[in-house]
């Protein structure tokens, strides 16, 4: 057993002792702040004075906090570096973790005292943002099931308990499925096609397994090359079969690592959660956070974006069938076949491969650029710091300090795939921006990616699409850090509407596009050279190729997560509904074994369920913003201060289109996103 003074998960240090930690402190970590959580509820409850604001919100904020504090490096590391142990540990924790916030959420006397302060004197005393957090709190509470009596309590307990260990299941699942397939071929005739930083990495991988040759895996960095670039069209058959069958009673590892009842349990839990708390479905449950109105309103946003896409889909997909039958050869295309052949479409209109760009993308450039980009925007400073404890050798550390010279963030970012790391790329909160009762913490994040890691001991260089990604999660990391709200549940990014969270996150996408940002973040690995004007041009007349099929592909995700929780009820047959989904708004229909649901974590391991519309919603606001720097500049400092303060400074603090009409002058416009998508808007039809 650890204790206090050696648990490196309880010491009081600013930031964590990643390197530190290991899989037997998990567990006493977590009972020693889960009772020092229960003793500082039990002292706020003992108070039999009126609630104030001193007296009842900035005790459960420091105590929510210093619970984070000690599981947010055990999320993280088991999201980063799992191991067997380590993921035992955080299993075994999760289950009392949920137990506790949900007995938090249904105390009864704590909901009286967060009313009594609403209802008192006091009331009238306190900011907006004191206010809002009370709201919020109150919000909760009846979220939370504080009304339910006997039975029904009891059960929603036992549902929310349940539907953590799923998530987690699910999450564990997908992991190991797509760690669990590999093909090693012996000579590099078999990578015909390949370009030469995916045959390397190949190479890599087949040398830190002990194996000769070549080995693929279903890592993105691995896996998308061979879609995109393979020539032999049988290795792409067994790499698509493989990736869209994880976790799935289908492929080659057909019902090892099974999600499917998982899903059906997951879906009925989710129901009745909402039914006890007497919403008609778990869609209704997630719009409560939510700035979407109604069902109905995600569903027209939604159909409407179908609507205005299909005719540039389909007419995408008709030109590429041409161009493969016509230059190819190929008469018929299998789903195996639509990446590859829209890449060499992509190359005979554009003469432009995101291969050609790599080399004009060295991880380190890319990163120093969009560092001194968010500096000249945002007017902070952003430097290296060494000595800080990380997780990997990979992982940098860097320190955000204000005009000042005050440190207003810092953030950990962790660029490259490995074993181990979960897929994908995500922003995930270290610490919480927190001025309360003596104590001050400056916020901090991860930003994790999975790019293709330095091969060879050569320099990582990247493709404009990671670059992409990238920034993409910067923008969350500046959401988090940038806040001035000294309220942990409403700073950062906590408490904005899930819906409007992907603003800042899309926003910032669109310098990667921009001939002053390119300047920055480019540079040729060889020769220093920054991207070539006519290699730029081509890039932005390529920006939209196929963005018709990529819209509908969103869409079509964001259908199927919507209606599956509008509309489900017992014996809903998941997959039938993805057809119907489909029939609806899709123009490419995937063969049968496809089990893409399977291993859809956004929504069955994620915040995205009945909200991964988010997305489509955020990318009208961030277009939207994004269009008052197209007409002041894309550097233009008032513009860019602005946004810090409307945006990015309030966190959760108002309403998400408070702070969108507060930077805009107005609420949003679908206008925008259709111009950057390629998609002109319907006359009379442009309102969002």
């Amino acid at each position: 057993m650890s204790d206090h003074s050696s648990n490196p998960l309880l010491a009081d240090d600013h930031l964590p002792r990643f390197s530190a930690v290991r899989p037997e402190h998990v567990v006493p970590a977590v009972d020693r702040a889960l009772g020092e959580a229960r003793a500082a509820l039990e002292a706020v409850l003992a108070d039999a004075a009126a609630p104030s604001w001193d007296s009842l919100v900035v005790p459960m904020e420091r105590m929510d906090e210093r619970l984070e504090r000690v599981w947010s490096p055990v999320r993280h590391l088991h999201a980063v570096m799992d191991t067997p142990a380590l993921r035992e540990a955080y299993e075994a924790c999760l289950p009392k973790l949920t137990a506790f916030h949900t007995e938090l959420a249904q105390n009864a006397a704590l909901h009286e005292r967060y009313h009594a302060l609403q209802d008192g004197d006091g009331w009238a005393m306190l900011t907006p943002e004191q206010r809002r957090v009370v709201d919020n709190a109150l919000r909760e509470f009846r979220l939370g099931g504080v009304t339910l009596e006997g039975p029904a309590r009891e059960r929603f307990a036992a549902v929310a308990s349940r539907l953590a260990d799923l998530g987690s299941q699910f999450s564990n699942n997908v992991l190991d499925a797509t760690q669990a397939w590999s093909r090693t071929v012996a000579d590099e005739s078999a990578l015909a096609g390949l370009p030469s930083s995916a045959i390397g990495l190949a190479r890599q991988n087949a040398e830190q397994s002990g194996e000769a040759g070549y080995r693929l895996t279903l890592d993105l960095p691995c896996y998308l090359p061979v879609m995109t670039f393979a020539d032999d069209e049988a290795l792409r058959a067994e790499a698509y079969e493989a990736y869209v069958t994880r976790s799935s009673d289908r492929g080659p590892h057909a019902g090892r690592y099974d999600n499917g009842p998982l899903m059906e349990e997951i879906l009925a839990l989710r129901q009745e959660k909402a039914q006890l708390l007497g919403l008609a479905s778990y869609a209704h449950y997630s719009l409560e956070r939510k700035m979407a109105r109604s069902p109905q309103e995600v569903l027209d946003f939604l159909r409407d974006l179908a609507a205005r896409s299909r005719g540039v889909a389909r007419a995408e997909l008709d030109e590429l069938r041409q161009f493969a039958r016509d230059e190819h050869g190929k008469q018929e295309l299998a789903a195996w076949d639509i990446a590859y052949y829209a890449e060499k479409l992509k190359r005979r209109r554009f003469d432009l491969s995101q291969e050609d760009l790599r080399p004009y993308f060295p991880a380190s450039t890319v990163i120093r650029g969009m560092l001194d980009i968010a500096e000249r925007l945002f007017g902070v400073r952003i430097e290296v710091r060494d000595g800080a404890d990380t997780w990997h050798p990979d992982v940098t550390f860097y320190a955000i300090t204000g005009s000042d010279g005050e440190r207003v963030g810092e953030l950990y970012l962790d660029p490259y795939a490995r074993a181990g790391k979960r897929g994908g790329a995500w922003m995930d909160g270290c610490r919480p921006r927190m001025r309360l009762g003596g104590e001050a913490h400056t916020p901090a994040a991860h930003l994790c990616c999975n790019f293709t890691p330095p091969v060879g001991g050569r320099e990582a260089l990247i493709t404009h699409d990671e670059v992409t990604t990238l920034f993409h999660e910067f923008g969350h990391g500046l959401h988090h850090m940038l806040t001035r709200v000294d309220i942990p549940s409403v700073a950062g990014i906590h408490g904005v509407e899930w819906d409007a969270v992907e603003l800042p996150s899309q926003f910032l996408e669109n310098w990667c596009w921009e001939p002053e940002a390119l300047a920055l973040i480019s540079a040729h690995h060889e020769t220093g050279e920054p991207l070539p004007q006519a290699l730029l041009d081509r890039l932005r007349a390529a920006r939209n190729h196929h963005s018709g099929l990529q819209m509908l592909r969103q869409v079509e995700f964001a259908l199927f997560d919507f209606r599956l929780h509008l509309e489900y009820a017992p014996g809903t047959d998941v997959l039938a509904l993805l057809d119907s989904v489909r029939d609806e708004v899709a123009v490419i229909r995937p063969p049968e074994y496809n089990r893409f649901p399977h291993a859809f974590s956004h929504i069955f391991a994620g915040g995205y369920a009945a909200g991964y519309y988010s997305y489509k919603w955020a990318e009208v606001l961030s277009s939207d913003a994004y269009s008052r720097f197209e007409e002041s500049g894309p550097f233009d400092a008032e513009t860019g201060a602005d946004f810090r303060r409307q945006i990015l400074e309030p966190g959760g603090t108002r309403d998400a289109m408070e702070s969108f009409v507060a930077f805009r002058g107005r609420e949003p416009d679908i206008a925008a996103l259709l111009r950057h998508s390629g998609i002109e808007p319907r006359p009379g039809a442009d309102a969002a």
